[in-house]
């Protein structure tokens, strides 16, 4: 989308269908009118905003997201405001959600498991590079693009790198020990989640789940896991897993490391796409 003076608004673009929901407002394919580019717009309502006192989380999601220019990162073009509403204009990833992905195959196999990993540590070490944490990494945040390339989004929670965190938050599951302890906090904490991301890839549920919150937390905190007897998974992934998933942020493989492994070396596509040449073209984008 190119760039332009004028103040963006919502008679700029042809809306079209509706394709997810988040807490403040929904988000819906469009074209706009001009070059006719298909993007993805996150309307979310001010009303919301104000409830929820988000309005600071919201700037910086936007001050963030906006600098970041990565193959890996869905891309903020721009963002306007009226009376009611914001509006992201954000790139359209049209695969959607990975979560659902990789719900639908209950676990994915080693190429597809390191070709995500990957993907992901490369966009982790280029936003750590630039001094963002993103400190939300989940498949609910993981899209894929019409070729099949991973694209991280929401930086609902991502923060400036410059100082050591406190703050709590993320989504359980992925949390890391030093945030469930109330310690502070640094990247690592990114790097962490490529752990559990990585074995949830490949086992199809998180290391640490239980059916109690409380219970997660624990697990966490005391680093109490174990690789299961099945599925059967390669000994080179589960030493990348096992050096992530480590309680010492300090000695947890660096993002550099983990696209040198042995693992991401031997079974990661090099395209970032596991998806077949034919599926790609024979895919529909359903614009309305």
């Amino acid at each position: 989308m190119a760039a332009r003076e004028e103040e963006w608004s919502m008679s700029d673009f042809e809306i079209g269908r509706y394709i997810g929901e988040g807490k403040f407002g929904k988000v819906y394919l469009a074209r706009e009118k001009q070059s006719g580019y298909v993007v993805a717009l996150k309307v979310i309502f001010k009303a919301k905003l104000e409830k929820y006192r988000f309005h600071a989380q919201l700037r910086r999601e936007v001050e963030i997201q906006r600098d970041l220019d990565h193959p890996n990162v869905l891309r903020l073009f721009t963002w306007f405001h009226d009376e009611e509403k914001v509006v992201l204009v954000l790139e359209y990833a049209a695969r959607g959600e990975l979560y659902k992905v990789l719900r639908a195959a209950g676990r994915f196999d080693e190429r597809t498991a390191a070709t995500y990993v990957a993907s992901l540590a490369g966009a982790l070490a280029y936003c750590h590079k630039k001094g963002i944490i993103h400190r939300d990494i989940k498949p609910e945040n993981l899209l894929l693009d019409l070729e099949g390339r991973l694209k991280i989004a929401d930086f609902g929670w991502a923060a400036r790198s410059d100082a050591k965190r406190h703050t709590l938050c993320g989504t359980i599951d992925y949390l890391a020990p030093e945030m469930v302890e109330k310690k502070a906090h640094d990247h690592a904490v990114d790097n962490w989640t490529l752990g559990i991301l990585c074995y949830e890839f490949l086992y199809g549920s998180p290391p640490f789940e239980a059916d109690e919150q409380d219970d997660t937390l624990r697990r966490i905190a005391k680093v109490d896991w174990a690789f299961p007897a099945t599925p059967r998974v390669s000994s080179e992934a589960k030493d990348l897993i096992s050096k992530l998933l480590v309680k010492d942020s300090s000695k947890r493989l660096c993002l550099e490391d983990i696209m040198k492994h042995p693992w991401i070396q031997k079974n990661a596509e090099p395209s970032g796409s596991c998806i077949k040449r034919k599926d790609v073209t024979g895919a529909k984008v359903n614009e309305k």
